[in-house]
């Protein structure tokens, strides 16, 4: 048998970020996952975590888990699958680290990942948008700074993780002209930004209060904002934003949605899908897609170019042959 801790944590604390050179929201998603996984397996196996050994977690532990992952604690597929795809990962660096457990590992790598909707994407149009960048109150020290995040995350397209790790740095020659972004996949980008974005974030840079921390965004310890600290400022100010913009109640807004609304915008704006991809810093142009699926105007815009068919008109008339009656009359009542 082998213990499970010491191959986690070297898979943590060194492949991941050293062979591997991922970034560190990689491998704080995956110890999340992890953290979920073992607590699973040692309530179910009734051990303690530090007791937990690789062969515990063969295929049947691993769907177990999965299914706990979707019914349980109410996660959607896509999350489903991406638990599976930090599990594979562990599994396929344990088939060269433990050789004896290869069987094991290639059982855990062929569980298949699960078929997701591919669901329209939401987003605010611009009267929402407009109501909740101004629903901050800038006369105070958190209203100043939850403006400024909302201008930015929304004016740069941004993922949350992109927000809350932006440094002050990022800034080329503390010019608030353009910023800097390393985003998903280590992939650089750098956006100019409007002038009402670098109002928003002058006004906070004035007042935020002096620290070490590099991280241009601080809550109100002093410390980096966090993913979930921004999505529960981002709630609040949506509930102010709908007394003026009741339509925001019936969405669901998450700071992804801020990206969204930004890339659908822009495709208004320019009309070219490419653009889009280059402004949020899409690996491949398929990414972006999403974006033309949800445009209702650019649906019309087609409809509008060939019109409709004409048909010829004509009347029903039933079948006078007796086989083909009985046969329709069968389909029907089936």
């Amino acid at each position: 048998m082998t213990a499970l801790a010491p191959h986690l944590t070297a898979f943590l604390r060194e492949h991941l970020p050293r062979e591997r050179a991922v970034s560190p929201h990689t491998v704080k998603t995956y110890a999340n996952c992890f953290v979920l996984l073992v607590r699973f397996a040692s309530d179910r196996l009734k051990r303690r975590p530090t007791d937990l050994e690789i062969e515990d977690f063969g295929t049947d532990m691993i769907m177990a888990f999965l299914g706990h992952v979707e019914v349980e604690r109410g996660s959607c597929v896509r999350t489903r699958n991406g638990r599976l795809a930090a599990i594979r990962s562990f599994f396929r660096y344990i088939e060269y680290r433990v050789p004896t457990c290869l069987d094991q590992a290639l059982r855990v790598r062929s569980i298949p990942s699960k078929k997701a909707n591919k669901t329209l994407i939401d987003y605010l149009d611009r009267a929402e948008i407009k109501a909740l960048l101004d629903a901050p109150d800038p006369r105070t020290r958190l209203g100043t700074r939850d403006r400024a995040m909302l201008h930015l995350t929304y004016a740069a397209g941004l993922r949350v993780s992109e927000l809350v790790s932006l440094q002050l740095r990022d800034f080329p020659d503390r010019s608030l002209s353009t910023v800097h972004i390393m985003g998903k996949g280590r992939r650089e980008r750098v956006l100019p930004l409007w002038k009402e974005t670098q109002s928003a974030l002058r006004a906070w840079l004035v007042i935020r209060p002096e620290t070490e921390v590099a991280e241009v965004f601080l809550n109100a310890n002093g410390q980096p904002i966090t993913r979930d600290g921004f999505a529960f400022r981002l709630a609040k100010h949506v509930n102010a934003a709908a007394k003026k913009q009741p339509s925001l109640l019936r969405k669901r807004v998450t700071p992804h949605v801020l990206r969204h609304s930004c890339a659908m915008h822009t495709l208004a704006a320019t009309g070219d899908i490419r653009k889009v991809a280059l402004w949020l810093g899409h690996a491949s142009i398929q990414s972006t897609e999403t974006y033309l699926r949800a445009d209702s105007e650019e649906k019309l815009r087609i409809l509008a170019a060939h019109g409709g068919p004409e048909i010829s008109p004509g009347r029903f008339k039933p079948p006078s042959d007796t086989l083909i009656a009985m046969l329709n009359d069968v389909r029907k009542r089936a």
